[in-house]
C-alpha cells in the first residue's frame, strides 16, 4: 500500500475534506482518506488498481487540486 500527503490550498471547511472523503473514497483501490482543514492537507492510502496520477486527476475533476 502507498500513502501520500498532498496540500490541497482550496479546503475551506469540514465540508470540503468530506467531498474529498467521498469521492476518492469510491475509487477503486483506494483504502483511506483523511483531511485536516486547518492544514489543508489530505493524506490518501491506496492500491492498485488505484494510481496517484488517476488520485490526482479525481482531485482536479472535483475542484480540489493537490499541490505536491
Amino acid at each position: 500500500m502507498e500513502t501520500k500527503t498532498v496540500t490541497v490550498p482550496d479546503i475551506g471547511c469540514g465540508g470540503c475534506v468530506r467531498t474529498i472523503q467521498n469521492e476518492l473514497g469510491e475509487m477503486s483501490g483506494v483504502q483511506s482518506v483523511a483531511g485536516d482543514v486547518d492544514s489543508k492537507q489530505i493524506t490518501v492510502s491506496y492500491d492498485s488498481p488505484a494510481s496517484w496520477e488517476a488520485i490526482k486527476a479525481k482531485l482536479v475533476e472535483i475542484e480540489y487540486p493537490a499541490v505536491e
